[in-house]
């Protein structure tokens, strides 16, 4: 059975909980996301995809929560899914935030880090 890791970022940004409300409703087009404008607090789960053994890769779960300058996301899944929800999530943020500077960094634990900027994206 796979392991389970959790990925963290707190992602500096002016209006936060705007950018949550971006995010869910992005994802809320495609998955199932929900965001609670009172509490500014989000949820989005993404399924399981793949095709076959090779390529399979599980769920993975982001609570995303809108605070003062800071937009905190929380993944947790099986290792590959967390690595792709953060590139996923790293790209929309950064397209949306587009006017800001903007670093989206990860922290896996013992795991290391995944750290996502425009030129980085842009360049790729």
């Amino acid at each position: 059975m796979p392991e389970t890791v959790t990925s963290t970022a707190r992602v500096r940004l002016d209006r936060p909980a705007r950018y949550g409300k971006l995010l869910a409703s992005h994802y809320g087009q495609l998955i199932d996301a929900t965001w609670d404008p009172e509490s500014s607090k989000g949820t989005f789960t993404f399924p399981a995809v793949g095709v076959g053994d090779a390529s399979e890769c599980g769920s993975a779960t982001c609570d995303v929560i809108g605070t003062e300058g800071v937009l905190m996301l929380s993944i947790e899944g099986e290792e590959l899914a967390v690595e792709n929800v953060e590139r996923e999530l790293a790209t929309r943020l950064l397209h949306l935030a587009a006017d800001q500077d903007v670093v989206v960094e990860f922290t896996r634990g013992k795991r290391g880090r995944a750290r996502f900027t425009r030129e980085q994206l842009t360049s790729a």
